[in-house]
Order: structure tokens, then C-alpha cells, then sequence
């Protein structure tokens, strides 16, 4: 797994400031006189640091930006960053500093000057979260120099910023496993290889169960089933309970639409492009990412995570278009388009984690319409909810965390278009309102009464652009958000 950069908080040294080697950054306000502890760095420094913040570009610049000061004369390091952060700056503002401070590392040991800065451990978190890079199938390069791995913090109370950093920085281990999930190829990241990936999370103390196909058929999981029988690839369910909580309470649940590789089945898709398809596991990444948080902060909450995992494939034994399958929950479903399987996966294990867990409510996560992107674009997740009050504790927490969410309808007026001329329903309703169709497809299997959540991440989990907080590529979208529902809703 890629590893967050190492993170060191320790005690402000302002008489060593001169003498660090490698490289430093420096958190200014942009108010003068300077910080004191910064003064005499700044005079070793020619007064360079003074003139870039009193000057118009400093003045103009953006909260959490940077400012490059290369070989600076009177001290040791190399280069000095001087970043612009207010005194009280939002967590956003703080993780964008930390991002700013991450494309600043280089090969040689980099020091953050933090001082009394209130969100030192957010600003911390930006740039371990900026830093990733996906290396595993990348020759190395002999000639280039070895990135630098380890960053030290200098802020007033380096205890109380360590303990704060602790949550922080099970997010961005959680981020990183799903960025690395995601971002594997499908030949290496089969069904069996996710599986056992996940039952590494028991070393810290998740709950981690597999079901194989024997299993799932005797459960009646047939849409499941369904979708990967055109595949060598065995279908398995995996599921991870995190029990931090009161034994009394019912867990929250999460659910993930795993397809390791969609060819789209008989309905295949077009070759341009389905190379990204590796990403169609989004979903049950991210619930993997959330449960490895929840594990490595020890939540004080009780919460399961089930993810499907299948691979999509147009093998002799594929289904059909016309097929029809009976549910779990006994309902029989017509295939009408082998390509919407999200949906047949999603149907069996979010009645399965119902029917085992009765759960207080439940979030499912899947990269499962190209409409969400014509509706919504790169920028926000599709939210479908039966429950007002679920959803709006989730866009609350979306919003804090900066990840990109809209609300969108659902309506019974909908569920014409999934009419089966021959059974209880239909796979795809058409073309228009198709990230719509399909929520109404999934809500067909959610109980009465169940507060839920469908979260439809295509346009999110995988971006051909670098973020604020990420280069292109996988992002984690869904961590930090569901995180932070977990801890504002649901812990003990």
C-alpha cells in the first residue's frame, strides 16, 4: 500500500531556524510586524521574507497559497516556502497550505514552521494527501533523486496537535487505500486479490468475513450472480463489521458496488476509453477506505461494511439481454441492458444487509451511471435519499469536508419506466433521467421504513485532473465525507 509521508510534530526552535538543511516553509498571516519567532530568520535572510509579505503579489494572493524563495542567502536551507494562511483560517484554507506545502517537498528533509497555527493537523493532512502518487508499476528512474518522505512540524504544543492529528491521519490512510484500489489494473485486482486485501483490515480489528459463490447461491443472490457468471472470476461478497459502539446498538451500514472490470457484458461498451473501467470498484473502495479509518482512529461507533465484489465479462456462460432473474428479495428482474449491473449487484447485498444487520440506516456508494456525469459533471456526487434527515446530515458533512454533493429527486412517477412487459421489473428505464431510473431501481429493494442513502460517485471516484487535494486520477471522493456523518451521527 502507498504510505502517507511520515509526519513529526514537535516543539518550535526558533534559534535552529537558521541552521535547518533541506527545505523549509513558513505560515504567515501577512500582517506585520513579523511573528517574532520568525524575525531572526528573516534578517538572516536579507529581510527577504519581510519584502515578499509586505509586497502587492503576497497582498493579492490567496489563502493557502504559496510563495518560492530558491537558495535563499544567510541560512542553511535550500529554499523557504512562504505561505499565506490567515490566523484562523477554515479547514479548507488549511488543507489547501498543506497542499501548496506538498508539491514544495522535494528529496531533502522538509520543516513546516507552524508555530501557534490553530490547524497545524488539517494543514498536515492536505499535504499527505497531496503527496500521493500511484508508483507500483513505474520502473524507477536510477538518476532521480529519492523523494523525501518524512515531514517535521514546529508549532507551540506539539501534544496537542499529535493527538488532534491522530483522526486526521486515519483519513488520509483511508484515502490512500481506496486511491490504491482504485488504481490498480484489473489483472492484478481481481475478485479473490480485493477480497484478501480487505481481510487484512482484521489487523485492526475489523470483522471480516468472505462469501463465496456456494454461499451466495444459497442465500438466492441470483442478480449478484448474475453479473459475474460470464466471468472466470468467482463472485464474493465481503463484509467488514467495525463494532467500536455499544453492544446494544445497531450498526450503520455502507454498501459498494465492487465490478473489478466492466466490459458492460453482451451489451459491451465501446473500446475507446474502457481501459477506466478498473475503476468501476469506486464504490466498495471507498467503504473499504471508511471502514480502514474507522478502524485506525477506534470509532466509537458500530458500523458494517459490505461490498460486491464481480467482474463483468462477455464469456459463453454471459447473461442475456431478455434474461430474467429472481432477486434475493424475490422479486424478478428482466436484463434488458447487461451493461446497468451496478444496479443487479447493489439490489441482493442491500437486501442482505438488511435482512443480517437491520441496520439504523445505510449509505450504498457505486459508480453506476454515465448520466450522473451529463447531470452533475466532475464536480459533485449524484445524492438519492428516502430520508430527509440522513441526507441532510450527509450534504452537511460533504460541505464540511469540501467533497462535492447535490441532492436530486426521486419520485414514484419514475418507476413507469422500469415496466417489464414479462417481469416485476426492468434493469434500465432509457435514456432520460437515467441516474434518476436507476436510484428508483435501487430504492425497489430498500425496506419500508429504512432511512437510506444512494450515492452514485462515476463522475467523482476517478478524474483525468489534478484537485486540490490529489494528483488526476483515483480521488477517494466519500472518505473524509462519510467520516465525518460516522462521527457527527453515529458514534456513541
Amino acid at each position: 500500500m502507498t504510505a502517507p509521508l511520515q509526519t513529526a510534530f514537535v516543539a518550535t526552535a526558533p534559534d535552529k531556524y537558521t541552521t535547518l538543511t533541506g527545505r523549509l516553509a513558513v505560515i504567515l498571516d501577512g500582517s506585520t510586524p513579523l511573528d517574532p519567532n520568525l524575525r531572526k530568520l528573516n534578517r538572516a535572510m536579507g529581510g527577504a521574507i519581510l519584502r515578499l509579505v509586505e509586497s502587492p503579489e503576497f497582498g493579492k494572493a490567496k489563502a493557502g497559497s504559496g510563495h518560492r524563495l530558491a537558495f535563499p542567502a544567510g541560512i542553511a536551507a535550500e529554499a523557504v516556502l512562504v505561505v499565506k494562511l490567515p490566523k484562523k483560517p477554515t479547514p479548507a484554507e488549511a488543507r489547501r497550505a498543506g497542499a501548496a506545502i506538498a508539491t514544495f517537498n522535494g528529496s531533502t528533509p522538509l520543516t513546516v514552521v507552524a508555530g501557534k497555527q490553530a490547524r497545524a493537523a488539517e494543514i498536515a493532512l492536505g499535504l499527505a494527501l497531496r503527496a500521493y502518487a500511484f508508483e507500483t508499476y513505474r520502473k524507477p528512474d536510477p538518476d532521480a533523486p529519492t523523494p523525501n518522505t518524512e515531514v517535521r512540524f514546529e508549532v507551540k504544543d506539539p501534544d496537542a496537535v499529535s493527538a488532534e492529528h491522530v483522526a486526521f491521519g486515519a483519513q488520509a490512510e483511508g484515502i490512500f487505500f481506496t486511491r490504491d484500489l482504485v488504481s490498480e489494473p484489473a489483472n492484478v485486482l481481481t475478485t479473490t486479490e480485493f477480497a484478501t486485501r480487505l481481510e487484512a483490515l482484521r489487523e485492526l480489528g475489523v470483522e471480516v468475513e468472505v462469501l463465496d459463490e456456494p454461499e451466495l447461491e444459497r442465500l438466492g443472490m441470483r442478480t449478484l450472480l448474475a453479473v459475474g457468471q460470464g466471468s472466470a472470476t468467482p463472485t464474493k461478497v465481503v463484509v467488514m463489521q467495525w463494532k467500536g459502539g455499544d453492544e446494544a446498538t445497531r450498526p450503520f451500514a455502507l454498501v459498494g458496488k465492487g465490478v473489478v472490470f466492466d466490459t458492460g457484458g453482451i451489451s459491451i461498451k465501446p473500446s475507446a476509453g474502457m481501459e477506466e473501467m478498473t475503476m468501476d470498484m469506486g464504490g466498495a473502495a471507498v467503504v473499504a477506505g471508511v471502514m480502514k479509518t474507522l478502524a485506525l482512529r477506534k470509532a466509537p461507533a458500530n458500523v458494517v461494511g459490505l461490498v460486491g465484489l464481480v467482474e463483468n465479462m462477455p464469456g459463453s456462460n454471459a447473461t442475456r439481454p431478455g434474461d430474467v432473474v429472481r432477486s434475493m428479495k424475490g422479486d424478478t428482474i428482466e436484463i434488458i441492458n447487461t451493461d446497468a449491473e451496478g444496479r443487479l449487484l447493489l439490489a441482493d447485498v442491500l437486501w442482505y444487509t438488511q435482512e443480517r444487520f437491520k441496520p439504523t440506516g445505510i449509505v450504498d456508494l457505486a459508480t453506476l451511471t454515465g448520466a450522473v456525469i451529463i447531470a452533475l459533471g466532475h464536480e459533485l456526487a449524484g445524492v438519492f435519499s428516502n430520508d430527509d434527515a440522513l441526507a441532510d446530515a450527509f450534504l452537511a458533512a460533504a460541505r464540511a469536508e469540501e467533497e462535492g454533493a447535490w441532492r436530486m429527486p426521486l419520485s414514484p412517477a419514475y418507476e413507469k419506466a422500469l415496466k417489464s412487459r414479462i417481469a416485476d421489473v426492468a434493469n434500465v428505464g432509457g435514456r432520460p433521467a437515467g441516474s434518476i431510473t436507476a436510484a428508483t431501481f435501487l430504492k425497489r429493494f430498500i425496506a419500508d421504513g429504512m432511512p437510506w442513502i444512494h450515492l452514485d460517485i462515476a463522475g467523482v471516484a476517478y478524474l483525468s485532473r489534478e484537485t486540490d487535494l490529489g494528483p488526476k486520477g483515483a480521488t477517494g471522493w466519500g472518505v473524509r465525507a462519510l467520516d465525518r456523518l460516522i462521527r457527527d451521527r453515529y458514534q456513541d
